[in-house]
């Protein structure tokens, strides 16, 4: 009868010796990805070398319809004031009539 020990340790995976292409097909995996990656970032790199120190501004029509025309830029220094209601924080009470 066996054990439940020795149904663990029997290599059901067959012979184990033959058909040794894993290690050398996951170097060439390695090596493959390895080199993607770094083309990769050599391209990214020349792209963003190539773009503009600063974006001239946009001068498109100022249509106070449109979602965007509100928009207040972060980084000028004057920050708007966000209109709306602050978020729950827990604490707030519910009434019942």
């Amino acid at each position: 009868m066996l054990t439940a020990a020795q149904v663990l340790a029997e290599n059901n995976f067959g012979d184990t010796r033959t058909g040794g292409l894993a290690g050398p097909m996951g170097l060439f995996l390695i090596l493959l990805l390895a080199t993607a990656t770094i083309l990769l970032i050599r391209n990214m790199n020349a792209r963003l070398r190539r773009l503009p120190d600063r974006f001239p501004q946009q001068s498109g029509s100022t249509d106070p319809t449109r979602a965007d025309a509100a928009v207040v830029d972060p980084t000028d220094g004057t920050g708007g004031r966000d209109s709306s209601t602050p978020a729950p924080n827990g604490h707030q009470q519910h009434l019942n009539g």
